[in-house]
């Protein structure tokens, strides 16, 4: 997947947590999906809004039955909706989780698949700054999903990050695919 449709695909803090409930079977209804992601419901609705615009999810023309889903994934969405629930099987733990939902800790993951300078990190996710990026790479760096080393031969030393271990699990769901609006 594109490193921009994951950043579009992360600015909501909801959407991935949604995305993972929808493709392990839970209704598209308000619901059923606020009591699988535990979301507010504000944050809820903003995240369903932003799927709505980015293509995943669309709103279903046939709602008004009680059994009937008020929402289903797109095509786009699906494939999505896969790659989220294969992120949250690899991630178990709910404080684990809390981090993964963070605006930038999935693509600053995906971008770190191979070693990588924190300027390259920067380049790659244009609109991060620097202190977001700072303050979401060090809990990822104390959960052991990335590793930081430095680079004492470059004048002056800069600092090489890559995912690991479950970080790596977590970066390498997010090969296929799959195009955001």
């Amino acid at each position: 997947m594109d490193i921009t449709a994951i950043v579009n695909l992360t600015r909501r803090r909801w959407t991935l947590a949604i995305l993972a409930a929808m493709a392990v079977g839970v209704s598209g209804r308000q619901a059923p999906l606020i009591a699988a992601t535990g979301a507010p419901r504000s944050g809820f609705l903003d995240s369903l809004e932003h799927m709505i615009a980015t293509g995943l999810l669309e709103r279903n023309a046939g709602h008004g039955h009680p059994l009937r889903p008020e929402y289903r994934l797109t095509a786009a969405g699906t494939l999505a909706a896969r790659m989220a629930a294969k992120t949250f099987a690899e991630v178990p733990d709910a404080g684990a989780r809390k981090l993964l939902q963070k605006t930038w800790s999935l693509p600053i993951l995906v971008t770190a698949r191979r070693p990588v300078f924190f300027g390259q990190i920067r380049s790659a996710l244009h609109p991060i700054t620097d202190r977001a990026l700072s303050e979401t790479v060090k809990p990822m760096q104390e959960i052991g999903w990335l590793t930081r080393e430095v680079d004492a031969a470059s004048r002056p030393p800069r600092a090489i990050y890559e995912a690991v271990d479950q970080g790596m699990g977590i970066a390498e769901c997010w090969n296929g695919p799959v195009s955001l609006g």
